[in-house]
């Protein structure tokens, strides 16, 4: 996954570097999609979050969505997290100005590699997806940060809390949305290699140290068979180009 990793940052930079040149291009959102992959999370249960973001992006009402903005593009990128310094770009940068352009995207998230982490530092991928934002030769009029996981920050990077890297990214405009993804079976024994999940309700803690800035929302998943039709309907909710403000802060799929 290393090499792959690397390659896809090294192809993003390069990206970057050329489009800056030029100045930057605008879209109507810039998107970062935070994939968590720590050790909680099963191999099997990693790649229902991979064919969910796919096939949301192969989705007609997201492509339309996307067209319908006032540019008619957006900018996404998703990354891996686990441990503080575990994070790893598996699509880089991409201006999605329609239908074609979505589904190379979800080929893209096909392609991408799978591996695990450890821990669960939600704190170091607020950080990491908040220094993405500028680098790619993008500028949108929303800056979104979209967090998938099944665990509380149980490893926080040095000298770093949670509170700390939200209100780091709250300041610079960004918006954190959260999906949390709720396991309705029991915990993994002690003598097992995976962690326990969590120490309090995960939705209600995403809720209420993690999502943050104007409109953010929270979508929960109550379990990994609910994660395909929840992540639609946040990734229509995020690239609308006007949100309702009714919308509810707190959507809820099941399986």
């Amino acid at each position: 996954m290393r090499g792959a990793a690397l390659a896809s940052t090294a192809f993003a930079a390069a990206a970057g570097t050329a489009n800056a040149a030029a100045g930057p291009e605008p879209v109507d959102l810039e998107l970062v999609l935070a994939v968590d992959v720590s050790s909680s999370i099963s191999p099997e249960e990693m790649d229902l979050q991979f064919r969910g973001y796919a096939a949301a992006f192969r989705a007609a009402d997201v492509a339309r969505r996307i067209g319908a903005g006032p540019i008619g593009a957006t900018a996404c990128t998703l990354f891996v997290w686990s441990d503080p310094d575990h994070q790893h770009v598996l699509v880089p940068w991409t201006r999605i100005g329609g239908a074609a352009d979505a589904r190379a995207f979800a080929a893209a998230i096909d392609a991408a590699p799978r591996a695990t982490g450890l821990y669960t530092s939600i704190s170091g991928a607020i950080d990491f997806a908040s220094g993405l934002f500028g680098r790619a030769g993008f500028e949108g009029t929303r800056r979104i940060v979209d967090i998938s996981g099944d665990g509380a920050d149980n490893a926080a990077r040095p000298g770093r809390t949670l509170a700390q890297a939200r209100d780091d990214a709250l300041d610079r405009g960004i918006v954190l949305n959260g999906l949390a993804i709720l396991d309705p079976g029991p915990p993994p024994s002690s003598s097992g290699a995976r962690p326990t999940r969590q120490r309090a309700p995960l939705d209600e803690y995403y809720r209420d140290a993690v999502i943050g800035g104007p409109g953010c929302f929270l979508v929960v998943a109550e379990g990994f068979e609910a994660f395909g039709p929840a992540v639609r309907r946040k990734l229509t909710r995020e690239i609308a180009h006007a949100p309702r403000r009714e919308a509810p802060r707190v959507e809820r799929f099941a399986a």
